[in-house]
């Protein structure tokens, strides 16, 4: 009975691993080379609690569904969370500590996330992510330079074949409230057209009786992708304003991004919606070879704040640390992580030697293993 329980604690939960030697090694200097970029663009690390309130990522939040968040009650009787995402934690600090004076805050993060869901096809249910937040500016110029970050945080990990594809959300909601479609079921159109579910929209348009001009427009953004030059004809097919300023938006993004030098890993699709709902304008995912799903997602949430107390624009991405690791690995791509190190091999009689000798060493940034010799073994000492 006792090593049946031993041999079951040596095992983690379902979605959940453990990471050591070389992976970790690579795991480390992979999340290093993802956060030079961010220094180099002038964000400031911070750091949120693994658990929040219930409320931080509640249903009016437009974050994860309840039912995949891990919940647990504190002493109180409060209901507590696992983070699912950052981007709320960060909203909230952001609301607190920051915009004092309405100056524009830039922030990154790295850290675990929590999905409690069994619908993931083997992905694990916590994941490492790093990202950054820009709060605080509205403009274009504020999408183009996180959007510009992605490529430059991607490169720095090593990824040399990638594309950020980029849609957006105001283009979807003009069209449902020019077709005066509900909330609810923009809601269920918004996760069929993510999904490229064409006929299960088309289904829902029906039921719902929207006007065939509306529906038609619907149903070929889920096809409207590619370079920037589409984005004239998704103009053209918009008929409404508010779809047509935000076509226009992503336009003059793009001659942006082009004076960071970074439109070649660019492309547009309109049917590119989220499953988090507080999506208000520019989203963008980043894919390459080799990844079951993107290994960033990011968005414009201009609202978010507000469920905080605080009023600003802001726009944020997260990579997936470890979709991107998987993906280096696939793509052959090597990571160097400098785990070198000298062993020293000593008896009893010439630990105070070797002491002395692997001080030398490490003063001189060389890594050392002090390795007492077996008493049936004796091997040579590796200089």
């Amino acid at each position: 009975m006792v090593g049946s329980m031993n041999r079951h604690l040596v095992h983690t939960p379902e979605g959940v691993r453990d990471i050591y030697g070389e992976e970790y090694a690579k795991k480390l200097q992979v999340e290093k080379a993802l956060h030079e970029p961010l220094r180099l663009y002038g964000y400031e690390d911070i750091q949120t609690p693994t658990f929040e309130f219930f409320d931080v990522f509640s249903r009016e939040i437009g974050t994860t569904p309840s039912n995949e968040l891990y919940k647990f009650f504190d002493k109180e009787g409060n209901t507590l969370v696992l983070r699912p995402d950052f981007t709320p934690s960060i909203a909230r600090c952001a609301a607190k500590y920051f915009l004092k004076d309405n100056a524009g805050s830039r922030l990154c993060y790295l850290g675990n996330t929590f999905t409690n869901t069994s619908d993931l096809q083997g992905k694990l249910k916590e994941v490492t992510q790093m990202g950054a937040e820009l709060i605080g500016e509205a403009g274009v110029e504020a999408d183009a330079e996180m959007i510009s970050l992605v490529v430059e945080c991607l490169k720095s990990a090593g990824l040399q074949e990638f594309q950020v594809s980029v849609g957006e959300v105001e283009y979807f909601k003009g069209i449902c409230e020019a077709a005066g479609i509900d909330m609810e079921t923009e809601q269920e159109l918004r996760e069929l057209i993510a999904n490229k579910n064409c006929f299960g929209a088309e289904n829902l348009l029906q039921e719902k009786k929207v006007p065939a001009e509306y529906a038609e427009v619907l149903l070929k953004i889920t096809g409207l992708f590619g370079s920037v030059e589409f984005l004239q004809e998704a103009r053209t097919l918009a008929k409404n304003e508010r779809s047509f300023r935000a076509a226009q938006r992503l336009e003059r993004m793009y001659e942006v991004l082009k004076l960071y030098g970074v439109e070649e890993y660019v492309s547009f699709d309109l049917g590119m919606l989220s499953k988090y709902h507080y999506y208000t304008g520019v989203i963008f995912k980043a894919y390459t070879y080799g990844a079951g799903d993107a290994v960033v997602k990011g968005g414009r949430y201009d609202r978010l704040l507000e469920h905080f107390g605080r009023t600003a624009p802001a726009i944020g991405f997260a990579v997936v640390v470890d979709d991107l690791l998987w993906a280096l690995s696939r793509q052959n791509i090597a990571v160097q992580t400098g785990r070198e190190k000298t062993i020293l091999d000593y008896t009893p009689d010439t630990l105070e030697a070797a002491v002395r000798q692997a001080r030398r060493m490490r003063d001189a940034g060389r890594a050392v293993e002090l390795r007492l010799k077996s008493a049936e073994k004796e091997p040579e000492q590796n200089e």
